[in-house]
């Protein structure tokens, strides 16, 4: 679900998801889709919204965003957040493996937020 579906940002120029795969060699791609499958098997009420820079992942309206990945050509930053009170613990994937190993940890901060 994106936030742009219930208006709250209609002023501004919509951006897609596509538009960060765009700029992203092939296993990059693979992996920024495979982690944001992930992160919506989590529940049905995960929330995304699309940045110039960055991708955030939200539980429910009251946006407590518990991922942000910055796509880049040759990895992902992924930014988890377990709760509002602490700050963020970045990690940086390159392959498959890395992305595996960081699920257990999104999950963690998904059932935290």
């Amino acid at each position: 679900m994106s936030l742009n579906n219930f208006d709250i940002y209609s002023n501004k120029l919509s951006i897609s998801f596509d538009s960060h795969l765009a700029n992203l060699d092939d296993a990059m791609k693979t992996l920024l889709i495979k982690i944001r499958e992930y992160v919506f098997s989590l529940g049905d009420n995960i929330i995304e919204e699309v940045r110039p820079h960055r991708i955030v992942y939200a539980k429910s309206l009251t946006f407590r965003y518990f991922v942000d990945i910055y796509p880049r050509s040759t990895d992902l930053i992924v930014s988890v957040r377990r709760n509002r009170k602490e700050p963020s613990e970045e990690y940086t994937i390159h392959n498959y493996e890395e992305l595996q190993k960081i699920k257990k940890i999104i999950f963690a901060a998904y059932e935290k937020i």
